[in-house]
């Protein structure tokens, strides 16, 4: 029990009840706004800070808002003036139910709120006065029945008595029916003498049992009338029938009777209802058969019960009165109501089975079976309905759930009662689910393989990554990160860039096929959910070859100062394989294919030049007619777009002698270096060729001893030096397989004239090759000279071969 105080009323009792969550508290009618009603933080052993964080709220099924939550305080208020006479009629109890509902979790706590009456309403007839006509033969004990007095309030507060004044001739009598309720009647326990007096003026007050007491009066004029001695009476003082509410307008559902002893227009007896009677616009009566009729629509819901006074009239005037006490019987016209008080929505993909998606009141307004409700909904849904209390339902989750299967689901709720034949309502909830971030981020492929040509510009973009994430919101949103691991020693952002936004991969720099030709690098997708999720691909870079090198004549060897001729004999057939061209390109594919033609020629009907393999070869006979020299330049050219060359000039000497060729070669390297100041150029080849034999005294005196202390130091090694062969720039050869054998040699010797260049004296030419110093054409003394000398080499003529297997390059 709980004790508070209104403003409205001194030291008033609030009664309060905790049972199973349930508190019950009880207030006078009429209390002033605000007033408080009860303290729900102590009663239901909650937190104010509960209350606020739950949303706490008040719910009740009709909507009606009397009383008011104060979260700051955790009390609950008079929201507005409660009159119980209006709320509740003639009811008692007069209670108020709501529920309290917090969120998250959910909780729902039922209030019932008891409203006491007081005495606030007085007793009230519905007329002020009546007027009756009793025969003067009217009979000791004769009743006259009279309407009760109404008040609206109930208990002690009700009419508890009622006094008649004058007695004289008249008293007052209450009686009680079978059903409990009571009405007056008036009992004549005088005779009237209508010569005596007439009319007769009489007083019924009604008093309640209220403090202070109240009360109401009504008139009561009596006319005696004159002959009829006997008044009908009905065979039954109460008739009680049952009615379904849905019975038809015309239906007839009961019958009265009276008889009157009289004889002749007297024993006539009419019927009629009462001017009080409850429910005449529902009914009707016949006046000659007392057949009672619907003439309305009944509604359970509405009214359960009904009371109609009859009157039974005779001709004289004289009266009795029966009461027809009808119930309407309930029958099943009500579909079930469902309200959502409360949904979740969206809710997270992640939610554990039991989650409480929504709270519902399903109600209907039948009674009994047509009042029980069924409530179920789809089985196949991950979702499953639960009865929590009285008329409230509550809507769980009963699996897992996955938005990227399901995003959405349309939950219909179906409420059927028992009834016959059963009434139902559907609910439709759609519900959605939020994204949580249970996806990576996936490639189509886990490998990728992307092709990029050398010299690219920096910055340049050759493929994109695309990743998918079947989440949604930043859960989906992808960025792309290079895995900064060492590719060929540094770090692969050195090398590349990697878009975060569209996945494009960039070069950071350019890229030389002949340095590098591949990269394997790494790219993470990450998603914007938390924590992140994410995936790798791997990227293979191939390097696309460009023709960016021309190509490289490794032989015959263009020197500045030494001129190298081939020697073909006079003798030579056709076909004779005069050299071979031999080239290379540092490119690859097709960029590296090579073909040779012959761009220039002395003598085009001579030589010609194999286009696949670079062989020159004589193409007719060799005859006496031909010159001595001939210089051929053939170009080599690569396949690729566009194409690059190199040019070589081949000196051919077609001779079967030394010294014509000598000769002949002499003359060419002087006519091709001197003008016709021949004068200018003979003192400057004396100063020269002097300058050239003392330098050449002095390396040959440097050569000698540099050669004797290297053989001395091989033989104190045991001959153990190794044999360093030469090999091309950027070229190695494995095995002799190469373009040129390892058994390529050469000494270098020269001037400190930059005109008069090096004499290169190859040891591994072919046979046929000639070696001769372009500054040996000043004088013979001193070309003789030179080739008497060791570091000279002159070639004889030998057989024609008919290839270059034998000959070392």
């Amino acid at each position: 029990m709980k004790t508070g105080r209104c403003s409205a009323f001194s030291m008033i009792m609030f009664h309060l009840r905790v049972v199973h969550g349930h508190v019950r508290y009880s207030i006078p009618e009429e209390m002033a706004t605000g007033s408080v009603v009860g303290n729900i933080v102590q009663d239901l052993d909650l937190d104010v800070n509960r209350l606020k964080s739950g949303r706490a709220r008040i719910f009740t099924e009709d909507g009606s808002e009397y009383i008011g939550l104060n979260s700051e305080k955790g009390t609950l208020v008079v929201a507005k003036r409660m009159d119980r006479e209006e709320l509740c009629e003639q009811f008692s109890p007069c209670s108020l139910y709501f529920q309290i509902i917090l969120d998250n979790p959910m909780e729902l706590h039922r209030i019932d709120v008891e409203i006491t009456d007081i005495n606030d309403n007085a007793p009230l007839f519905s007329k002020k006065e009546y007027n009756f006509q009793i025969s003067e033969s009217a009979l000791s004990g004769a009743r006259y029945s009279l309407e009760n007095a109404k008040d609206s309030d109930v208990g002690q507060n009700g009419i508890q008595t009622y006094k008649l004044h004058p007695t004289d001739h008249f008293k007052l009598n209450v009686v009680s029916r079978s059903d409990g309720s009571k009405y007056i009647e008036m009992i004549l326990h005088t005779p009237l003498d209508r010569e005596k007096q007439e009319r007769h003026s009489l007083t019924i007050t009604a008093s309640d049992g209220g403090i202070p007491q109240k009360s109401g009066s009504v008139k009561i004029n009596v006319v005696v009338l004159d002959a009829n001695d006997n008044a009908p009476v009905f065979t039954q003082s109460v008739y009680r029938v049952s009615v379904a509410e849905n019975t038809r307008s015309g239906t007839i559902i009961s019958r009265v009777s009276a008889t009157d002893s009289d004889k002749g227009p007297n024993g006539e007896v009419v019927y009629g209802f009462s001017q009080h009677t409850d429910g005449a616009s529902l009914f009707n009566i016949n006046s000659h058969t007392g057949e009672i009729t619907v003439v309305g629509i009944l509604d359970y819901e509405k009214s359960k019960h009904y009371e109609v006074d009859i009157e039974a009239t005779d001709i004289g005037g004289l009266t009795d009165t029966s009461k027809v006490l009808i119930d309407v019987l309930d029958v099943n016209d009500n579909s079930p109501v469902i309200s959502i008080i409360s949904l979740s929505n969206p809710i997270p993909e992640d939610s554990a089975p039991e989650t409480v998606v929504a709270m519902l009141n399903i109600k209907d307004l039948d009674t009994d079976k047509n009042g029980q409700i069924k409530c179920f909904i789809d089985p196949d849904l991950p979702f499953k309905i639960k009865k929590s209390s009285a008329n409230f339902y509550t809507l769980v989750t009963d699996n897992d759930l996955d938005r990227e299967t399901e995003p959405e689901y349309s939950i219909t709720i179906t409420a059927i009662d028992e009834g016959l034949p059963p009434y139902s309502t559907n609910k439709t909830i759609h519900l959605r689910l939020s994204d949580v971030n249970d996806h990576v981020p996936v490639f189509q492929e886990q490998s990728l393989t992307a092709f990029i040509p050398e010299n690219n510009s920096p910055g340049f973009s050759f493929i994109s990554v695309r990743a998918t994430d079947l989440d949604s919101g930043n859960n989906a949103h992808i960025s792309y990160f290079l895995d900064d691991s060492l590719v060929s020693g540094q770090t692969a952002s050195s090398y590349f860039s990697v878009n975060p936004e569209t996945g494009a991969i960039s070069a950071v720099r350019s890229f030389d096929y002949e340095q590098t030709k591949d990269f394997m690098i790494s790219v993470k997708a990450q998603d914007g959910g938390s924590p992140p999720l994410s995936s790798n691909v791997t990227v293979k870079i191939l390097v696309q070859d460009q023709n960016d090198n021309a190509p490289q004549v490794l032989y015959p060897v263009q020197t500045g100062g030494s001129l190298v001729a081939e020697m073909v004999p006079r003798s030579a057939d056709v076909g004779y394989l005069v050299t071979k061209v031999v080239a290379v390109d540092v490119d690859s594919g097709q960029n590296a294919w090579l073909s040779y033609k012959l761009q220039k020629a002395a003598d085009r009907a001579l030589f010609e030049v194999g286009s696949q393999n670079g062989e020159i070869r004589t193409i007719r006979q060799v005859t006496d007619k031909d010159a001595v020299k001939q210089r051929l330049t053939v170009i080599v050219e690569d396949n690729g777009q566009p194409s690059r060359s190199a040019t070589v000039i081949v000196n051919v000497a077609v001779a079967d002698s030394f010294p014509e060729v000598l000769s002949e070669f002499t003359d060419f390297t002087h006519d091709k270096e001197y003008n016709d100041n021949l004068t200018f150029y003979l003192v400057l080849a004396l100063a020269v060729v002097s300058f050239l034999f003392i330098t050449c005294v002095v390396v040959i005196i440097s050569v000698k001893i540099y050669r004797w202390r290297h053989e001395r130091l091989f033989y104190k090694s045991s001959g153990n030096l190794p044999v360093i062969p030469y090999y091309p720039p950027l070229y190695a050869d494995a095995g002799g397989t190469g373009t040129l054998k390892q058994g390529s040699s050469y000494e270098v010797y020269g001037t400190t004239d930059s005109r008069m260049s090096d004499v290169k004296s190859p040891r591994s030419y072919s046979q046929n090759s000639l070696t001769f110093d372009r500054s040996a054409a000043s004088t013979m003394p001193r070309l003789k000279s030179e080739m008497e000398s060791p570091f000279a080499e002159v070639r004889s003529p030998a057989p024609a071969r008919d290839s270059l297997h034998d000959t070392e390059y």
